[in-house]
């Protein structure tokens, strides 16, 4: 696999409001895991959305490994011109210092949100653009991310397409490990 798509729940689905929730590291550490094994796998890219939570976090993690991983790249493809124009605007500036840093970014649609089909686009895009997908998601804990899984569930009965899902069992695995560390570097 060369490109994978990560997508995920957005801060909001995840009760997540203020940057310094304990709950962002435990999924950081998750997706950095998780592309980590990809990387040594042979993975290039990784794209992803704008999207506040998972996706942002996403771009984030991988503009950081990029120290240890020069030849990875990370690409933001927003799904429609003026995307987040209507945030506030620590959320916006987020946003944008993200889009500075990545090696690509673009629009899926060049023309300002009109309806769900430039969203549809934009799922059709990323499955088309990538390989596989990595998704931080629980299918018993519904959000938005349920259409993408449900898109991804298509596509894969007519083509080969990777999916490996994140779901809350593997979060609480990751809290223990990161917890057990913490404890262990105490105790010396």
């Amino acid at each position: 696999m060369k490109r994978l798509w990560v997508t995920g729940y957005r801060t909001y689905e995840l009760g997540i409001f203020n940057e310094n929730d304990p709950k962002i590291t435990i999924i950081k550490s998750a997706i950095k895991k998780n592309i980590i094994n990809e990387i040594e796998n042979g993975l290039e890219w990784v794209i992803t959305g704008p999207q506040l939570g998972i996706e942002q976090w996403t771009a984030q993690i991988c503009l950081d490994m990029q120290t240890d991983y020069p030849d990875f790249k990370v690409s933001l493809m927003l799904p429609f011109k003026e995307f987040g124009n209507n945030w506030k605007d620590d959320k916006k500036l987020v946003l944008s210092q993200i889009l500075n840093k990545v090696d690509f970014s673009g629009y899926v649609s060049n023309d300002v949100y009109q309806s769900p089909q430039q969203l549809k686009n934009y799922q059709s895009f990323m499955i088309e653009h990538t390989d596989g997908a990595l998704l931080v998601y629980d299918p018993e804990n519904e959000g938005k991310t349920k259409f993408d899984l449900l898109k991804i569930k298509n596509v894969k009965e007519s083509k080969e397409y990777r999916l490996r899902m994140i779901d809350f069992m593997e979060l609480e695995d990751v809290a223990s490990e990161i917890e057990e560390e913490r404890n262990n570097h105490l105790n010396y």
